[in-house]
C-alpha cells in the first residue's frame, strides 16, 4: 500500500514526501542540546567556513539551512531523472529514498560540508550528462570541473570525483585533447581565483592548502554508532546490492543514454566506497554522496518490482529508519 502510493506522480505523493522529510528533521532541532565537535569546524575548507560565518554559532541556523539543500536535493534527484528518463518512469521515488537513507546517521543531520559538496556533484553530473551527443568540443566538461572544484572548497575530499569527468568523456564520448584541456581548466580555475581573492584582502593564500591537505589527509576520528544504526545500515546495504544486482541484469535492454547515465552513477557509487574506505579523513558524511546513485537504484527496483513482497520490503525500509530516528532521539 504504502509503496503503491509512493510510485505515483499526484500532488498527494509531493505531500507525504514533505511531511516524511520534517518528521526525519524534527529530531535535528531537538537534539540541538548535545554538542559535537567536528573536525570540518575546526580548520574548514574555505567556502564552508564562510558559509558557517554566515550561520552563526548557534546551531539551529545551520541546522536550517541543511534541511533546506536536503530539500533542493531531493528536487535534483528527481530532476535528472526528470530531465534524462534514464529509470523509463517518471516518479519521486529518488527523492524518497535519498531523504531516507540519509537520515540513517542521525550525527550528522547538522551543518556539514559534505550537503554542499553533494549538490554541487549533483549539478556536476548533469552537466557530465549534457555532453551527449554535443556536436563539436563539449564545454560541458569545463562547467563540470569549476563545479566539483567549487564543491571541493566546501568538502576536499570531493576532488577525488574529478575522475567523473574523464570516466563520463570515456562513456559518452570519443577523447579529444581539447575536452581534456578544457576539463583541466574547469577544474583548476576555483583554485587559482579563491587564492588570488585571499591575496587581494590580505590573507595568506598559503593557508588555502594546508586546509586542504588537512582536510584530505588528516586522520580524524571516526564516528561510533549504536548497534541500531549499524543494524539500519546492513539492511540498506543488502537492498542495495540487490538493486544493483537487478540493475545489472537488465541493464543490457535499456537505451543507450540510460545505459551511460547508470554507469556513470555505478562509479559515483564506487568512488564514494573507495575515497571512504581508503582515505583516513572521510568517515559517515560521505553517506551525502554515496546516497545519490543508491537513491536511484534503490528507485529503479521498486519501481519495475510487481511483487507484493516488495511492498513488505519497502514497509520494512521504511519502518528501519523511522526506528533510527527515535532511537536516536531517546537515547
Amino acid at each position: 500500500m504504502l509503496l503503491r502510493e509512493f510510485k505515483r506522480t499526484g500532488p498527494l505523493t509531493i505531500f507525504l514526501i514533505i511531511v516524511i522529510l520534517i518528521l526525519l528533521w524534527v529530531g535535528a532541532f531537538y537534539r540541538i542540546r548535545r554538542q559535537f565537535s567536528w573536525y570540518f569546524d575546526i580548520d574548514s575548507m574555505p567556502f564552508y567556513e564562510f558559509m558557517s560565518g554566515l550561520t552563526g554559532t548557534h546551531p539551529v541556523p545551520g541546522i536550517a539551512f541543511s534541511f533546506l539543500l536536503v530539500g533542493l536535493m531531493a528536487f535534483l534527484v528527481v530532476n535528472l531523472n526528470t530531465s534524462l528518463f534514464f529509470i523509463n518512469e517518471r516518479t519521486f521515488l529518488p527523492a524518497l529514498f535519498y531523504i531516507l537513507i540519509t537520515a540513517l546517521v542521525p550525527h550528522y543531520q547538522v551543518m556539514n560540508p559534505a550537503i554542499f559538496a553533494a549538490v554541487f556533484l549533483m549539478l556536476a553530473i548533469r552537466r557530465i550528462m549534457d555532453s551527449y551527443r554535443v556536436q563539436g568540443t563539449a564545454y560541458c566538461f569545463f562547467d563540470a570541473g569549476i563545479l566539483i572544484s567549487i564543491g571541493s572548497l566546501f568538502y576536499a575530499n570531493l576532488v577525488w570525483f574529478s575522475s567523473l569527468i574523464f570516466i563520463g568523456m570515456s562513456l559518452l564520448r570519443t577523447w579529444s585533447i581539447k575536452e581534456i584541456v578544457v576539463s583541466f581548466l574547469g577544474l583548476l580555475t576555483p583554485f587559482v581565483l579563491t587564492p588570488a581573492i585571499y591575496y587581494v584582502f590580505g590573507e595568506d593564500p598559503e593557508t588555502i592548502f594546508s586546509m586542504f591537505a588537512y582536510n584530505l589527509f588528516g586522520r580524524h576520528s571516526l564516528s561510533t554508532f549504536g548497534i541500531v544504526i549499524i543494524a539500519g545500515f546492513f539492511v540498506t546495504s543488502i537492498l542495495t546490492l540487490v538493486a544493483i544486482s537487478h540493475l545489472l541484469a537488465t541493464i543490457n535492454s535499456k537505451k543507450i543514454q540510460s545505459r551511460k547515465t547508470f554507469f556513470l552513477l555505478l562509479w559515483v557509487f564506487f568512488i564514494s566506497i573507495a575515497v571512504y574506505m581508503m582515505m583516513p579523513s572521510v568517515s559517515a558524511e560521505m553517506i551525502w554522496i554515496t546516497s545519490i546513485p543508491v537513491s536511484y537504484f534503490l528507485s529503479h527496483y521498486f519501481v519495475f518490482q510487481k511483487k507484493k513482497i516488495s511492498e513488505i520490503i519497502f514497509s520494512v525500509f521504511l519502518f528501519v529508519i523511522l526506528f533510527v530516528q527515535i532511537w536516536y532521539l531517546t537515547k
